[in-house]
């Protein structure tokens, strides 16, 4: 069995305002041709369809098409929600559209309830996990409130379904922050305070582990992969090889064969940096001039104007950055400097910190939590556990 493994496709999407729409059809066609080139059986797509929970309707209508068009030539389509997705408005009439080949899982209640398909060595039980928001899921499923706990928990329903299916080859989706991976500034925090990690030995034992969430294409260990985001979402992605992974899998007992899948860039990523007059004339840039390109100037004070200069000679620059080489000065640096990299708990303390001279209580400290959890579960449906439903395999 062939398996084209995808992820964090984002319809609906822009870069730095340039819409991407155009690049995300060209995108389908081309896993449309791998599809036929590679005959491919199954296309796996691990959370993240839409880029928000109320998705544009010409994003929409891009899905709609784009699935028509994977199923047309020739595989099943699984897929499942992640944390941009809303569940429920993604999984409408998903019973209904198993029969044509398409598969959307937007459920945790079924995360032990397996896709089964066939080959020649037998049947390959795949487990789509949709995203599971703690606050929600870790009452119905009796688990600790962190990912660590909702996880596991629905693995042990996959492992449980598993133990009646001897020597069944299983490959399992999730979206989620494993630990080792390594993420990008355009991906949603999962938990307050950067909690949202997960061990890697949690997904020890399957035939395939199919991640997604962090945009970079990756391999955490031989049958545990993130395929990452098809198209660049941030600068910090520019040196990425953006793609899928293409899965083999033989007989039971023997590994799964992957192999890398490169997609078509629409136009290339450059991180330049210097003073305004050598990023005008030197010709160590030429090969940058027609790049979506992100400048950072260092010159000790601003000149005059300095988009629209840079924009003669680099007509795609989206992002402008002004960081003078000056000599270094005592005391801390500017706001920005200062909370790089701190997670939104640590920003909101700080600034408690800051503005009273003191830093903020424990309860304080508890009540932000719950709050900056409440931000990020608002824009989440669907994603609560309902256990009630009766297991069945399809």
């Amino acid at each position: 069995m062939r398996i084209l493994h995808s992820s964090d496709w984002h319809l609906g999407r822009s870069f730095h305002r340039v819409d991407l729409l155009s690049a995300q059809a060209a995108h389908f066609d081309h896993l449309a041709e791998v599809v036929r080139a590679e005959k491919v059986d199954v296309v796996l797509v691990a959370g993240d369809v839409y880029d928000r929970a109320l998705p544009a309707v010409d994003a929409v209508a891009l899905l709609d098409e784009g699935l028509h068009r994977l199923v047309s030539a020739g595989a099943t389509v699984i897929l499942s929600s992640g944390n941009h997705d809303s569940a429920r408005r993604l999984g409408f009439g998903s019973r209904l559209l198993g029969a044509s080949g398409l598969h959307v899982r937007t459920d945790p209640a079924g995360a032990g309830r397996p896709v089964l398909l066939d080959d020649e060595h037998g049947q390959v039980a795949f487990y789509p996990l949709p995203y599971l928001e703690p606050a929600l899921a870790a009452g119905p499923l009796g688990a600790e409130r962190n990912h660590t706990g909702v996880i596991g928990a629905a693995l042990d329903l996959v492992r449980a379904d598993l133990a009646i299916r001897p020597g069944v080859r299983s490959v399992v989706s999730a979206h989620a922050f494993v630990m080792g991976g390594a993420g990008s500034d355009s991906e949603r925090e999962l938990a307050v305070g950067g909690l949202g990690q997960v061990p890697l030995k949690l997904f020890d034992d399957f035939t395939y582990v199919a991640l997604g969430h962090l945009h970079g294409r990756q391999e955490l260990a031989g049958q545990v992969r993130y395929s990452g985001s098809p198209l660049a979402f941030s600068f910090s992605e520019a040196g990425h090889r953006k793609g899928s992974w293409l899965v083999t899998l033989g007989a039971p007992g023997t590994p799964a064969r992957v192999e890398p899948v490169e997609a078509p860039v629409p136009r290339r990523l450059a991180r330049l940096r210097g003073h305004l007059s050598e990023l005008l004339t030197s010709v160590q840039f030429v090969d940058d001039e027609q790049t979506w390109t992100q400048i950072t100037l260092t010159d000790p004070e601003r000149p005059a104007e300095p988009m629209e200069r840079l924009r003669r000679r680099f007509p795609h620059l989206l992002e402008l950055r002004l960081e003078p080489d000056r000599p270094a000065v005592a005391g801390p640096g500017s706001y920005t400097e200062r909370i790089a990299g701190q997670g939104d708990l640590d920003i909101c303390c700080g600034f408690l910190d800051r503005v009273r001279g003191r830093a903020a209580t424990h309860a304080e400290t508890v009540l932000m939590q719950q709050a900056l959890e409440a931000a990020l579960i608002d824009g989440m449906e669907g994603v609560a556990l309902d256990l009630t439903e009766p297991r069945r395999s399809t």
